[in-house]
């Protein structure tokens, strides 16, 4: 019986999957969202900064003057769908009638805090 040859042609090896050679490249996107309703006095941005910051989010929330709460968020689109849902909902005692989401252009920072 004739043993096979380990040495492939050019052709022939290029069927075979390498590993390592092609990556997965984790998408990252930025979000704004407005979020209106009784969103300030309740604890939103305490509440919305620790679940972004549990989803490893980058960005920040502040309030706003007219009464509504503004939240940029980066990270993956998962985790940025999650934190929508979450401010869909926001803390026990907000709220929320409407969330108002726009992409923005990443920046590339690396942490979530509280802006005033």
């Amino acid at each position: 019986m004739a043993r096979r040859s380990r040495n492939r042609g050019n052709a022939e090896r290029g069927r075979f999957l390498s590993r390592g050679k092609h990556k997965p490249t984790i998408t990252t996107e930025r979000w704004r969202f407005f979020v209106e309703g009784k969103v300030q006095g309740v604890g939103f941005r305490q509440g919305c900064c620790r679940r972004a910051m549990d989803l490893g989010l980058s960005g920040w929330v502040r309030n706003l003057p007219d009464g509504r709460v503004e939240v940029q968020a980066e990270g993956t689109p998962m985790a940025l769908s999650e934190l929508r849902l979450w401010c869909e909902r926001g803390p026990a005692d907000a709220r929320v009638s409407q969330v108002r989401p726009s992409q923005l252009p990443i920046t590339g920072a690396d942490w979530f805090e509280i802006r005033n």
